[in-house]
């Protein structure tokens, strides 16, 4: 009988796989770039010491992030209390207790799915060319996806966090709205409460990504800084968001500190509060009414004209859409492991949070536009782009998740001899490795969504044709674009639902 060996790589090496896409990158980077933008950088580098204070400045920038947060907190008011509503309408364990069927859930989430597959920064410029400039265009084309997206996430949960005490009240006779309070919503106060708390700092980037692209608030100050090579001007306004988004994270861990449960009325509160802040500012929210029947006659006209359709080379944008993600994946995945054991040190772990802050600082069109200033542009280009920004959501899980561990697995290998790397490498490393991985499949299915912003910068995939189908206002191209997207986006997004419950399964029978 002959014998059969299977070689697979170890399990803490899998995370660090994806970084060999890096020599790939510096490969094509050798061969693109260009040494012009060097000096350029380094007055970037050096303005992050000496940010403008000059207070004409400093006025417009705090005034811009002031409608930059306006717009973060209504976005984030409004989807979260809707989310909320319908996730649990999407659940099936909802209608199980009510009437005893599921299907209807299935229903609902089967339509909303679509809405979440466009991304926030596709909606705004499809507003925009209906609405023009409107403080409400900026909110709506946030709360829609995000609504859907936070149903998503609490019908997962409900689903997830059934109790054994449901079945048993049931069976008592109990009413479902009873069965409900005592029975679903206690194990739910957490999870929920931790992912809207998450939602806001979301929303506060994706305002600033559409005012990167013209929607106003400090994004637009920010693109006008860079562009016009103001980099100290710049970096005040990154410092600014700096300070607002600690600020706000630190009061929400203080709020769910106190009570999980209070986290409740300040969402249904903020954006009252967003509503009253605004009227100081000036930032126009003049409701566009009956102006929606636009937005779907055009985009609905636009499927009727099938010609538009072959005016694209489908399986080049698409291949380029793909390829930018896969990219940016490898790049967002493998770049936080490797960075960790080229310095295996409790100290590092600090340094190296600051730089992964600074990357979630940076939007991913801004640091495509600071990397041209080395090199062409290319889909690599993009991707590094696109996988050093959200190498700074995955470095910071991987350093929570090592703290988590306690860091007892690095002292019993040193204590045996083990070198750092390797004591690391085996020790907190593989401890997180699953739970790590998990994520990253979900990272990856933003990821593809986010391609849309980066494509515009980079001059391929979807995004970028989007772009132009607006700006010529082709809008039976612009609606084959949008099917195009959400389609894939579905496509990748069922997908890593797959690959996130097949390490999440496996973290559990560890």
């Amino acid at each position: 009988m002959a014998l059969r060996i299977s070689l697979k790589p170890a399990l803490p090496l899998i995370p660090l796989l994806p970084s060999l896409s890096l020599v790939g990158i510096l490969v094509v980077l050798l061969r693109d770039g260009h040494a012009g933008g060097l000096a350029l950088l380094q007055q970037f580098a050096a303005a992050a010491v000496q940010p403008s204070m000059d207070p004409i400045v400093l006025g417009s920038l705090i005034n811009g992030l002031q409608i930059t947060v306006v717009i973060a907190l209504l976005s984030w008011g409004v989807s979260s209390v809707l989310g909320v509503a319908l996730g649990l309408l999407s659940s099936s364990t909802f209608w199980e207790i009510l009437v005893g069927v599921h299907w209807p859930a299935v229903v609902l989430r089967r339509g909303l799915a679509p809405l979440r597959a466009v991304h926030e920064l596709i909606w705004g410029l499809l507003l925009l060319q209906v609405f023009g400039l409107n403080g409400w265009v900026a909110v709506c084309a946030i709360a829609i996806p995000y609504t859907v997206l936070m149903a998503r996430v609490i019908a997962d949960q409900v689903d997830c966090h059934v109790s054994p005490a449901i079945p048993a009240l049931m069976g008592a006779g109990a009413t479902p709205w009873a069965v409900m309070l005592t029975g679903l919503a206690p194990p739910l106060a957490r999870p929920i409460s931790d992912h809207i708390g998450h939602r806001l700092d979301c929303a506060l980037r994706s305002a600033l990504i559409l005012g990167v692209f013209g929607l106003g608030g400090l994004g637009t100050d920010l693109s006008l800084s860079l562009r016009s090579l103001q980099f100290q001007e710049m970096w005040s306004g990154l410092w600014l968001l700096a300070i607002a988004m600690v600020v706000l994270d630190l009061l929400l861990r203080k709020l769910r500190a106190c009570s999980r449960l209070l986290i409740l009325p300040v969402v249904v509160a903020s954006p009252l509060v967003a509503l009253a802040w605004s009227t100081q500012l000036d930032l126009q929210l003049a409701w566009p009414v009956g102006e929606w029947s636009m937005v779907l006659g055009t985009l609905m006209g636009g499927s009727q004209d099938f010609s538009a359709a072959l005016e694209i080379h489908w399986p080049g944008v698409i291949g380029a859409t793909v390829w930018i993600t896969l990219v940016a994946g490898c790049i967002a995945t493998g770049l936080p492991p490797l960075m960790l054991l080229l310095w295996p040190s409790q100290a590092s772990l600090r340094l190296q949070g600051v730089v992964w802050a600074a990357f979630r600082l940076l939007p991913a069109p801004l640091i495509a536009l600071l990397l041209l200033m080395l090199a062409k542009p290319s889909l690599a280009l993009a991707g590094l782009a696109l996988g050093l920004h959200h190498s700074g959501v995955m470095g910071r899980v991987l350093i929570d998740d090592v703290r988590s561990t306690g860091l007892r697995s690095v002292q019993t290998l040193k204590s045996c001899g083990a070198s750092p790397q390797v004591s690391w490498l085996y020790g907190p490393l593989a401890d997180v490795s699953r739970s790590y991985l998990a994520y990253a499949t979900y990272r990856l299915d933003v990821i593809l969504r986010d391609t849309a912003i980066i494509g515009m910068v980079g001059g391929a995939g979807l995004g970028w044709q989007l772009m132009e189908a607006l700006s010529s206002f082709h809008w039976p191209l612009v609606f084959w674009i949008v099917l195009i997207s959400t389609l894939l986006t579905l496509m990748g997004e069922s997908l890593g639902e797959r690959l996130q419950g097949s390490w999440n399964s496996r973290a559990m029978s560890l």
